[in-house]
């Protein structure tokens, strides 16, 4: 398994990144940087760019943690229907079985998609595995800041649980028990935790998330504070390469089957800062979708779900990295 990022970089800065193969591709540009090409649906997308298979974010793509987004099931019919491969991949932490369960009950079947992986699974694949040496100097002894329900990624083998930071030999931070909660909720234990030098692993490498319509904070928050204070942070999940590796591998596999040596892969998602940077350091082209989740808020989305243009503009300077493609949503057309 490939190791984690440790102590990561951050998107953001200049001069733009474009992803993967399309980088140098022209585009309609309306100011010095230009705006990525606009599909209008899964349709267009199949007709017109011929990649073979896709890494989808669930959170503001998929679904919004209650139900599945508009157009969404008939989406991923029609990229299964075409003999595309599709590899959810999540920030949750939490287990690739917990969240596929989850899906169900929300209606989106297994058949609908080819993998599915999440950053909570690689989390426990890499605390039971021990791959690396930072890994492998964690000892077992683990003070999880997180809520109940992410308990099977705190399961790996040997590890045992503490109450206290002086008790632990490293934190794994998961993410908040209270959607109101901020970081300032979580500042006493990490900085204990900062005190006695405990390295930390994250689970969930977002900041926030919106779910319902509301938007929380993630365990990447508590991270980011902790490095702040002077701890050593192992991140596991997206925007970094190493979960981008494990999908293209399955994909890699599922292919070879078919005879498609080298597959051309598209990453797919609602955040600059993970989907889209996500795939630029896998080296992979990336649609953004701007209907739901994280910039729907910034990018003055109309009722189709377009982006504004000298906002999506705007948000690309800001964020140093322009998508190869954007989509209202994930859906037929």
């Amino acid at each position: 398994m490939a190791s984690p990022h440790v102590s990561g970089s951050r998107a953001g800065g200049s001069p733009v990144a474009s992803s993967g193969a399309n980088a140098g591709a022209d585009r309609t540009t309306p100011g010095r940087i230009g705006l990525p090409i606009f599909v209008d649906g899964m349709a267009a997308l199949i007709d017109r760019h011929p990649y073979d298979a896709f890494i989808v974010d669930l959170w503001g793509v998929i679904h919004d943690g209650e139900q599945p987004l508009p157009g969404v099931i008939e989406g991923l019919t029609m990229l299964r229907d075409a003999g595309k491969v599709v590899c959810l991949l999540s920030n949750a932490p939490r287990r690739a079985e917990t969240v596929a369960a989850r899906m169900r009950e929300i209606g989106i079947d297994d058949g609908l998609y080819t993998h599915l992986l999440t950053s909570g699974e690689a989390t426990h694949t890499a605390l039971s595995d021990r791959p690396d040496a930072f890994h492998q100097s964690l000892g077992h002894r683990v003070l999880h800041i997180g809520p109940p329900r992410d308990v099977d990624t705190v399961s790996a083998p040997g590890l045992v649980p503490v109450e206290r930071a002086a008790d632990a030999s490293f934190v794994l931070v998961t993410g908040i028990d209270d959607p109101d909660e901020t970081v300032a909720d979580y500042a006493d234990v990490l900085a204990d935790a900062a005190a006695h030098g405990l390295p930390m692993v994250c689970a969930n490498p977002d900041l926030v998330v919106v779910a319902g319509g509301f938007r929380a904070i993630c365990a990447g928050a508590l991270a980011t504070h902790y490095e702040s204070l002077g701890g050593k942070v192992a991140y596991h999940g997206k925007p970094h390469a190493p979960v981008y590796d494990l999908c293209r591998s399955m994909i890699t596999r599922t292919l070879a089957g078919r005879g498609v040596a080298a597959p051309r892969i598209l990453g797919v998602g609602d955040a600059f800062r993970t989907d889209i940077l996500g795939a630029h350091n896998a080296g992979l082209d990336s649609m953004l979708v701007t209907g739901h989740g994280i910039h729907t808020g910034d990018l003055g989305i109309d009722a189709d779900g377009r982006p504004d243009p000298v906002k999506l503009e705007a948000a690309i300077e800001e964020f140093g990295l322009r998508p190869t493609l954007v989509m209202p949503g994930f859906r037929p057309a």
